[in-house]
């Protein structure tokens, strides 16, 4: 029998708290957006086309580099107070390595982390019931 991998993700345009579901007490693995800062540069600021560029190569890779993880789990629930994870979910199921992967969305308000812990245990300890 193979272990079903559970993934919880609460996150928003910046920032994405990963936690595991499992048995032992869950970890919480934060990745955050990669900001470079050219602000200060002479012209940046007046440029919006190149700062709106910059700023969705930014996202896209904060995306991409959750996409890798997520890749490594059978099921995940994305939810957090913004719509990023309904973002991420449209590239996710672009990919055909997303096809088999169990991936459910909610809205949620901004939590402390022992909320967001508490979310994800709920979550799928009631998916497991319904199965």
């Amino acid at each position: 029998m193979t272990t079903i991998k559970k993934l919880g993700i609460w996150m928003d345009h910046s920032k994405a708290n990963l936690m595991e579901f499992t048995t032992d007490p869950i970890q919480t693995k934060t990745i955050e957006l990669k900001s470079t800062h050219h602000e200060n540069e002479p012209g940046f600021g007046k440029n919006e086309t190149l700062k709106h560029n910059k700023q969705q190569h930014q996202q896209s890779e904060y995306y991409k580099t959750l996409a890798e993880i997520i890749k490594e789990y059978n099921e995940v629930i994305l939810f957090g107070p913004t719509n990023a994870k309904a973002e991420l979910l449209n590239t996710l199921i672009e990919d055909q390595h997303f096809a088999k992967i169990k991936i459910e969305v909610k809205q949620t308000d901004k939590m402390t982390e022992n909320q967001q812990h508490a979310f994800v245990k709920e979550h799928f300890t009631h998916t497991l019931s319904i199965h």
